[in-house]
């Protein structure tokens, strides 16, 4: 039997492996997957339980649902992987030896890597919403904001999920005003970016969204600490932003696993072949979703495109013969905007969002960098899309690679003229 080893159960590796299981003669593949954590989280769900639209069990289901039934799931943090040998060793001792390893173990939040972030403030007036707990615990604090300077700071990136702390400040802009008190609340977008967002264009859009609704736009801010005592994040160019609420994107890093293999960059990202999603080094080792180093979002989408070229080319490489795919940086995302309304944007790793429609031109049914209810309904429909298409691994009616089909052309000179006369 040949074996089969996937880091992480989350969303990449959960569609890498029922993709695999369906390609591969199960009589002559083992399949073992290994997670820390025996239950499934739905990430993009965190978003909305800061402002009551999901509740803590909405995003949640346990991760042997949507396994096949003879994989093994084990259960277990990783100590650190051994490429030579070509086994993981796991941190009650045991090892487990495999002939293929595919790597997603993700990334996550690293509060404790900012100075005075964890301190007495932290859960009573600094909150993050990218884990479970911090998104129900500011649920219960923004419950009884009456009023004052709330702040989004993000660290710095590459974060998962680019696009959600634009959302979570429209969303703070809607829900404040639902409450009558959005007259009392004072919104700061604070970015180590120089615009709203990492792609010029989307920039631009966002940036006027921001200007719209009164949110303050704060760039090139690069936190340094948060002083507990003034309630203010302070950047390492001792630039100051007060504040009477916090919620933090913190630094974002891969598993401490990765470090202790030596497989890895300072964030723990691990180096990926950009287009074979092949580990740079070690040719019986793939990487995919928010473990690699790749240039292009950490987001769901990515996982999901990364995996429709990682089947085929995992196959390829099993077989014999080169890697046939080519992994182009497709990503896509919906962005909730208030109001009912929603945002999409598509692009890789050469193409920035562009406005048009999406997936077919004229068509639609989604608007790219527009505001409609569509994209709303869509993002809120990517649940159900999540649950019962993208994890069991099933085909969707998507191209992995992006197209320009429905796509507008900018002229990025008149874009820049425009930027500046503005």
């Amino acid at each position: 039997m040949k074996r089969i080893v996937i880091l992480g159960a989350g969303t990449a590796g959960t569609m890498m492996l029922n993709k695999l299981h369906k390609r591969l003669d199960t009589k002559e593949w083992e399949f073992t997957i290994i997670d820390q954590d025996e239950m499934h989280y739905y990430q993009p769900g965190f978003l909305f339980i800061p402002f009551d639209i999901y509740e803590r069990d909405d995003v949640i289901k346990p991760k042997k649902y949507f396994l096949p039934p003879d994989a093994r799931l084990k259960i277990s943090p990783i100590d650190h992987v051994d490429p030579e040998s070509k086994k993981v060793h796991l941190s009650d001792g045991e090892e487990v030896p495999y002939d293929f390893l595919i790597i997603a173990t993700g990334t996550d939040i690293r509060p404790d890597e900012i100075e005075g972030m964890k301190e007495d403030l932290w859960k009573r007036d600094v909150f993050d919403f990218y884990t479970l707990d911090g998104a129900v615990s500011l649920s219960e604090r923004l419950k009884n904001f009456k009023g004052g300077r709330l702040v989004l700071n993000i660290a710095e990136m590459p974060i998962k999920c680019p696009v959600a702390p634009l959302e979570f400040i429209f969303l703070a802009d809607d829900y404040f005003k639902k409450r009558g008190i959005r007259d009392k609340v004072d919104l700061e977008f604070v970015t180590p970016l120089s615009g709203a967002f990492t792609k010029p264009i989307a920039a631009k859009h966002l940036g006027r969204m921001m200007e719209d609704k009164n949110i303050h736009l704060t760039t090139d801010f690069n936190i340094g600490q948060v002083d507990n005592d003034e309630k203010k994040i302070v950047s390492w160019d001792e630039r100051e932003v007060p504040f009477d609420l916090l919620v933090t994107i913190p630094t974002n890093m891969g598993d401490d696993y990765v470090m202790r293999s030596e497989m890895g960059d300072e964030l723990n990202f691990i180096p990926t072949d950009p287009h074979t999603l092949r580990h740079k080094t070690y040719e019986d080792i793939f990487v995919l979703g928010d473990a690699t180093d790749l240039p292009t979002s950490k987001a769901g989408s990515v996982a999901h495109f990364e995996a429709e070229i990682l089947e085929d080319n995992f196959i390829d490489v099993v077989e014999g013969r080169e890697c046939s795919q080519s992994f182009d940086g497709h990503a896509n995302c919906f962005i909730e905007s208030g109001g009912g309304k929603g945002i999409m944007i598509d692009f890789n790793y050469d193409v920035e969002p562009l406005p048009g429609k999406y997936p077919w031109a004229n068509v639609g049914p989604f608007s790219l960098l527009k505001e409609t209810k569509m994209n709303h309904y869509g993002k809120l429909f990517f649940k159900w899309v999540y649950w019962n298409l993208l994890l069991p691994g099933r085909q969707l009616p998507l191209e992995s690679q992006m197209t320009m089909n429905g796509k507008i052309q900018v002229d990025k000179e008149e874009e820049q003229k425009e930027q500046v006369m503005t």
